[in-house]
């Protein structure tokens, strides 16, 4: 981990509300931004601002998140994912996020990961893959 991800480092992506980022279930005329999109935007862009900031062999899963959605955004309409670190304890990092569409606020969360040894991590899950394979 380089010394560069520190508090305050920051990044903003840009999201158009496409239909498999939005709810089906009120019909067609209520396709609007989903939750678990929502989520999943924020996520990914806390990841991409991590990994600017990250050695070679490095990335970061997430542990935690906690996500609020404030306001509805239609389909085809955009956002922009806004996150910040707020902390760095070790490995772990903590980044903040705002969502914004056109007009308003729409959500704001917070995002815990951490930094992994992608070498390592591969070795403890293909060990946790052979004891699964051992109880069959």
């Amino acid at each position: 981990m380089q010394p560069s991800l520190k508090l305050g480092v920051s990044r903003t992506a840009r999201v158009t509300i496409d239909r498999d980022r939005t709810i089906g279930f009120l019909g067609e005329q209520m396709r609007l931004y989903s939750t678990p999109s929502m989520v999943r935007d924020i996520e990914y862009t806390c990841l991409k601002l991590i990994q600017e900031h990250l050695d070679e062999g490095e990335s970061s899963v997430g542990i935690h998140i906690v996500v609020d959605h404030l306001a509805a955004t239609p389909l085809g309409q955009w956002i922009d994912v806004a996150v910040a670190v707020s902390a760095v304890d070790g490995r772990k990092v903590t980044l903040t996020a705002s969502v914004r569409d056109a007009i308003e606020q729409v959500g704001r969360g917070e995002h815990i990961r951490f930094v992994i040894d992608v070498d390592k991590h591969v070795k403890r899950l293909k060990k946790k893959l052979a004891q699964l394979g051992a109880d069959d």
